[in-house]
């Protein structure tokens, strides 16, 4: 493992957005993830006016509601129910026609910047929400891999500099533990601490980054007799940037403390071990039925500079001693690493390596 303390994962600069190069590119049009979109991100920057958005209990968000001009609401709107269209059902605006967009919000937090748009069906007041973005090759990258090697399965849209994502559902992780850990008799605390391990296990498996708590969500499903749970990712900036290992694991950050504390409350390491070993079973089942694709995914991304190469440097020289294998050395890029991972778990069958479940 990494000698770095926990307390050394905190933000650092900004990560710079790379763009989606013509290789990622040509793999998101065969698969139908590139179309042609109505509006683009830049459009939506040319906003006139902002209100502050307040949550539910008047409390200040990081959001501003954005106010455009009388002229080009129709014809924004419009294009915003073409993009959902495109998003949801393939384009069929058919189906489509009793929606309409209710606000556009917009968040300079973060490394997207993002607008959120919510959508309302006329009949039901049902809403929905969609997100465009700045097209960022890493977060591109953390999206399909979460497509291919998690149990979620994700829609997304690219076009230009433009990104297109849909809203991951879910009690947000910060939000789950003050309000929803070791308090809801529903969900049992050794259940908790199972999807903990596994969601651990997929982060650092496809090195995902900077899971804090408010970067994932816990997805609650009722049940007969007790409630099922997932934990899934919803920011994937951070995907295969950092170079320090404890960054791709979402238990040694301080906002995920509590839940670390949990898992080792609730769970003997033995079991911990299982669950582990279940989730990296899992991950290579699904890289299995999906070969074809995520090699050539993990082709263009070895070939794309999405980090510098210190990074990729420092990262491998702890892969390889956390794994005890001197094939990371070899690697040159963050696809490569991913790639190996891969193929540490396969070789690891029966003897995985387990980080301890508490903290440093």
């Amino acid at each position: 493992m990494a000698t770095e303390p926990a307390d050394s994962l905190i933000a650092t600069r900004r990560k710079p957005s790379f763009p989606v190069g013509d290789g990622l590119r040509s793999y998101l049009r065969r698969y139908k993830r590139d179309r042609e979109l109505s509006i683009t991100y830049e459009r939506l920057r040319d906003f006139h006016e902002v209100i502050p958005l307040a949550d539910a209990d008047g409390r200040p968000t990081l959001w501003d509601t954005v106010i455009y001009s009388a002229e080009e609401m129709p014809a924004l709107n419009e294009a915003l129910k073409q993009v959902y269209a495109l998003l949801k059902v393939d384009g069929d605006l058919s189906v489509v026609q009793h929606l309409y967009v209710d606000r556009v919000d917009f968040c300079t937090f973060g490394n997207s910047t993002p607008f959120r748009i919510r959508i309302v069906n006329a009949f039901n007041d049902n809403q929905d929400y969609f997100y465009l973005k700045k097209a960022d090759a890493s977060r591109v990258y953390g999206l399909e891999l979460e497509h291919l090697l998690s149990p979620n399965r994700l829609n997304f849209i690219t076009h230009g500099a433009t990104l297109v994502e849909e809203h991951v559902a879910g009690v947000p992780g910060d939000i789950f533990i003050e309000h929803w850990l070791g308090r809801r008799p529903e969900l049992k605390p050794v259940r908790v601490a199972k999807e903990l391990v596994k969601f651990n296990e997929r982060c650092f498996v496809r090195l995902l980054g900077d899971m804090r708590a408010y970067n994932f969500v816990f997805v609650v499903t009722p049940d007969f007799e007790e409630a099922q749970l997932r934990l899934r990712a919803m920011d994937f900036d951070q995907q295969s940037y950092n170079g320090r290992l404890k960054f791709y694991l979402p238990q040694f950050f301080k906002e995920n403390a509590a839940l670390a504390l949990f898992c080792a409350k609730h769970l003997r390491q033995e079991t911990a071990h299982q669950y582990q070993r279940e989730e990296q079973t899992l991950i290579l089942q699904r890289a299995n039925l999906a070969s074809d694709r995520l090699s050539l995914l993990l082709h263009e991304m070895s070939h794309d500079p999405i980090a510098p190469i210190e990074k990729v440097h420092r990262l491998r020289t702890s892969l390889a001693e956390h794994y005890g294998c001197n094939d990371y050395l070899r690697c040159e890029s963050m696809g490569a690493l991913v790639r190996e991972n891969l193929e540490s778990i396969r070789r690891h069958v029966g003897r995985a390596v387990v980080p301890e479940l508490v903290p440093e």
